[in-house]
């Protein structure tokens, strides 16, 4: 059943990659074919978890900010995490005919340093939050049929629509994804989750206490501007009583 399921995702990704090579000019011929971290996820859990893990964290679910396209006559440039080369400007318009109109955000894609990798990108007003993702090279449009009100349209002229980039791509978006839901679950794997967090990112060490988990405080041992510090991991918690 796994080597079936291997096999799929094997010829799936030729395709892909054959599909994608036939709309690219010749001059992408001189990128790499692909990269090991484009499809370590296709490969049996046992080798692409470690991998995966070492190069993808909780810390990639963080966008960064490339800027804001307002209109035609200023093109905003980047560089993306698959394509090297991006382009991006405005188009406001009223093809829906409503009251405040729309626009057609366009991106142009290009340089990507190899035939696997995506970019992955999310698009943002103070009103509306959406997303869309790049696998080939060329101009691509993402349209708002209508602003939801005159302030979202006045915020476009004067500021533009927020590009942010999801640096680890579509797999590793996924991937750190994956990493953070743990730390969110009242589970043991929950509580190892959080304590393999902390130490990493942290530097701190947990050590389990000898039982029985009880603690005493007198008024005496509390003075004013005394802390105390409750770190929660599971479902379990810590119970104060007087």
């Amino acid at each position: 059943m796994r080597s079936s399921l291997l096999f799929k995702l094997l010829s799936f990704s030729l395709l892909v990659l054959l599909l994608s090579s036939l709309s690219v000019d010749l001059s992408s011929w001189r990128k790499a074919p692909l990269r090991y971290a484009d499809l370590l996820p296709i490969l049996p859990r046992q080798l692409s978890r470690p991998l995966l893990s070492s190069l993808h964290s909780a810390v990639d679910l963080l966008p960064t900010f490339v800027g804001a396209a307002s209109s035609p006559n200023a093109t905003l440039e980047w560089k993306g995490a698959c394509f090297y080369e991006n382009e991006a400007w405005m188009e406001l318009h009223n093809k829906s005919g409503s009251r405040f109109g729309g626009g057609t955000l366009h991106i142009k894609t290009s340089k990507a340093h190899s035939w696997t990798c995506m970019d992955l990108y999310i698009f943002a007003t103070p009103y509306r939050v959406t997303w869309d993702y790049y696998f080939v090279g060329r101009e691509h449009t993402l349209e708002i049929n209508e602003w939801e009100e005159e302030a979202e349209l006045a915020y476009v002229k004067h500021r533009g629509l927020s590009i942010f980039l999801m640096q680890s791509g579509m797999i590793g978006t996924l991937q750190a994804l994956w990493d953070v839901f743990p730390l969110f679950t009242n589970t043991r794997w929950g509580e190892a989750s959080n304590l393999a967090f902390l130490k990493k990112r942290m530097g701190a060490t947990f050590e389990e206490r000898p039982k029985p988990w009880v603690s005493n405080f007198s008024v005496d041992n509390i003075h004013s501007g005394d802390f105390l510090a409750i770190s929660k991991f599971v479902e379990d918690g810590v119970a104060l009583r007087p």
